[in-house]
């Protein structure tokens, strides 16, 4: 597995010295689709257990260099992760993952670095692997847990670091709710309480049954909530906006909503069309900027999932926790007050709008809809109701709204964080 070895590297250097998004550094990688589907697997793996783990991998590297590596030696700290990895946490044969690490170094100005490379991750086979206490906010970057340390308290914040570190399971909408049970024993999956499917995650979902069908497809537990706040949709004009990939919209086009999806990237916007082409389901699409779009005609209801520091998702996404900062999430806050004014407009007076971010952040969550409603616009919270999210009464705030966190349902192996919050346009 040397060239899974050596992609890996290429990934971790792309997301964590260039911040590069992981998906978008693996659906960039020309060498990927070259390698078997195990070998793919596992450099997929490789670098996103990486990311997981990157606080405890770095102090036990630190704590076994006898000087501070260089900070032009950013190449020799990623072989140093991608080895201790496999030997701490994947199991991988220590002598194997020493020499293939030591390759890695190759030749050139970085030759010299082969010796501290084989000596350092010998320690690590030999002793204490890596540190075993506190791995939750070790794996955290210091100012996102305070962040979720003021806003859940140190409990739940240990609790969304510690389900964060596993690999999210393989959540799936069935597009037709009768089928439900026909489809969870087709593919050897649980059915959730609102109705999704879950199996564990890993092979090439497009060979599982029913994909090629259009039955099913792709999202979070989590995810599927927001669009179900909506109620019965049918018949109804609808707005998707900041609609890409598009699992909402196939929701709603699903419950016979006639959707309108709008998103900024005509590039994403594709991807959203052929996936409702698989699904045999019809959505109008509109390439613009939500916040400027004006349409023939308001909506009956809107849903807004807008874009956001996507906190929420680092189950699947553990790259985002090194590559985003407040900063960020402060400049994204900016962007959803602009989207949900917008947004709010474009529905009739007595329509619903669903205002929604996969972020744990408040800033891009309650706060936002604190702000709208403090800002005099005529729109009221409609308080989200227990009996519309079963076995989840714990995501509904006091205030009425949604607040899934990673740590829900750990028996279920915890979904995604989410916030959703359902306001009505007054007249």
């Amino acid at each position: 597995m040397k060239d899974a070895r050596a992609i890996a590297l290429k990934l971790l250097q792309d997301v964590l010295q260039r911040g590069r998004p992981l998906d978008e550094a693996l659906a960039a990688n020309a060498d990927l689709p070259l390698l078997e589907p195990r070998d793919r697997a596992f450099a997929r793996l490789l670098t996103a257990t990486v990311l997981r783990r990157l606080g405890q991998i770095d102090l036990a590297i630190d704590e076994r260099l006898e000087h501070p590596l260089p900070a032009n030696r950013t190449v020799i700290r990623d072989i140093l992760r991608l080895g201790v990895a496999q030997i701490s946490l994947l199991g991988l044969a220590a002598h194997a993952a020493v020499h293939t690490s030591v390759e890695l170094v190759g030749g050139g100005g970085q030759a010299g670095m082969k010796g501290l490379v084989n000596a350092v991750l010998r320690r690590i086979a030999e002793g204490a692997r890596i540190p075993a206490d506190d791995p939750e906010h070790l794996n955290v970057p210091a100012w996102l847990w305070q962040e979720w340390e003021n806003a859940y308290g140190a409990e739940t914040a240990t609790a969304i670091a510690t389900a964060n570190l596993a690999e999210a399971p393989l959540d799936i909408t069935v597009k037709s709710p009768a089928e439900t049970e026909l489809w969870a024993e087709q593919l050897g999956a649980e059915i959730l309480p609102n109705g999704s499917l879950r199996r564990m995650a890993g092979g090439d979902v497009t060979t599982l049954p029913g994909f090629a069908e259009g039955a099913w497809w792709i999202q979070d537990a989590a995810a599927a909530l927001p669009a179900r706040l909506l109620g019965d949709v049918s018949g109804q004009r609808v707005a998707d906006l900041c609609a890409a990939p598009g699992g909402k919209t196939a929701q709603l086009a699903a419950a016979g909503a006639l959707v309108t999806a709008v998103d900024i990237s005509e590039k994403r916007l594709q991807r959203l069309s052929n996936n409702l082409e698989r699904l045999e389901l019809a959505a109008e699409a509109v390439t613009i900027d939500a916040a400027k779009w004006i349409p023939d005609e308001l909506f009956d209801a809107a849903l807004l999932d807008a874009p956001c520091s996507a906190t929420g998702t680092l189950r699947r996404h553990p790259d985002i926790a090194w590559n985003k900062t407040s900063a960020d999430v402060a400049k994204l806050a900016a962007v959803q007050d602009r989207l949900l004014a917008a947004s709010l407009a474009l529905v009739k007076p007595g329509g619903l709008l669903i205002y929604a971010t996969c972020s744990l952040q408040p800033s891009e969550g309650v706060e936002r809809v604190e702000a709208l409603l403090a800002s005099g616009a005529a729109v009221q919270r409609v308080p989200i109701e227990s009996d519309e999210l079963p076995d989840l009464a714990e995501a509904i705030t006091p205030a009425g709204d949604l607040r899934t966190l990673p740590c829900h349902w750990p028996a279920r192996g915890g979904m995604d964080g989410f916030y959703a919050a359902r306001l009505r346009r007054l007249s």
